[in-house]
């Protein structure tokens, strides 16, 4: 394909996203193979602006228990199965909770996600996360969790604590998954998405690229997320951890990765497109491109099991970008 027709091309794409149309196929292939990086961004750039405005959304977390995980995915330093040095926690209190909140309110965010390793919190664990969700709340911030697995009357009452948004990953593509992860299915981590919109919550909902998969995968895992009509789309990096059966991947380039979210913002255009963990490993000086690729919202300081990117950084690269949190 010329050059001349391929931006010929790009700006159909460009067109069909601005009217939030759905890409074809081969359309997104195009993006992910084809087109010019700098014509791609410059895309990016115009739907971003055109469906989400000229706002940066800014969330953290915490992670409120930690490791121990009987669950096996493959690139979870938390696994009990995998051969790291991450130390097991049982769920955090209260102020710890609060601590936390506060300090990431006072960094820019906006939204603070309350995080537990494991298949499903427990009921016990629940109604002290749902103490904590009321807390944050009263603080001014938006609050988010995720607790794993859980169903319909688990997520109401989440909800009726004054939970936002409840954020559940696929990770990558229902034909790829069973290669990551072999405790519980696609269809599982779907009916939880269902639950929390049919709860009346938001949904955060994306995956980690790096995996192994194909674009093919990326493509897949964005149309079932176009159908699912979430919220906020979450795009990880995976950063290998020793001890993990990924453990000795190579990560991403910095340009693939970027690609990556190009290709999520033009297929879910008016959607929130997030770029968290693995941000700083994995984009190194190409980070200040985030939002020219595409990106909307951003996870700042660390991660769960990897250092992140300063709330203060963040704040800087949004002003530059003339954004407003």
């Amino acid at each position: 394909m010329t050059g001349r027709t391929s931006s010929i091309v790009l700006e159909n794409i460009t067109e069909k996203a601005l009217a939030r149309e759905a890409l074809s196929e081969e359309e997104a292939l195009h993006i992910a193979l084809e087109a010019e990086i700098a014509d791609l961004f410059a895309a990016a750039t115009k739907v971003r602006q055109k469906h989400m405005g000229m706002r940066a959304d800014f969330c953290a977390i915490v992670s409120a228990k930690t490791g121990a995980c009987q669950e096996d995915c493959s690139y979870c330093a938390q696994s009990a199965r995998s051969k790291t040095q991450t130390r097991a926690t049982p769920l955090i209190g209260r102020e710890e909770v609060l601590e936390k909140a506060r300090g990431a309110k006072g960094s820019g965010a906006r939204r603070f996600c309350i995080v537990t390793s494991g298949r499903a919190s427990r009921d016990s664990e629940l109604e002290s996360i749902a103490g904590y969700v009321s807390a944050v709340r009263d603080e001014g911030l938006l609050p988010c969790a995720t607790l794993g697995l859980l169903g319909m009357d688990e997520l109401s009452m989440l909800k009726q604590a004054g939970l936002n948004r409840y954020h559940h990953n696929l990770e990558t593509s229902r034909r790829y998954f069973p290669q990551i992860c072999s405790t519980h299915t696609y269809e599982q981590k779907i009916e939880t998405i269902l639950a929390a919109k049919d709860a009346g919550l938001s949904v955060c909902s994306g995956g980690i690229f790096g995996l192994g998969e194909s674009w093919a995968d990326r493509i897949e895992m964005a149309n079932e997320l176009r159908a699912l009509e979430v919220n906020s789309v979450p795009i990880n990096f995976l950063v290998p951890i020793e001890g993990t059966p990924l453990g000795d991947r190579e990560k991403l380039k910095p340009l693939e990765a970027l690609r990556i979210v190009s290709l999520y913002r033009l297929m879910l255009p008016d959607r929130q497109i997030r770029i968290c963990g693995g941000r700083l490993q994995t984009l190194g000086q190409f980070n200040s491109m985030s939002f020219m690729a595409g990106a909307d919202g951003l996870l700042t300081g660390d991660c769960l099991t990897v250092a992140g990117c300063s709330p203060e950084a963040d704040i800087r690269l949004a002003s530059q970008y003339g954004l407003d949190l």
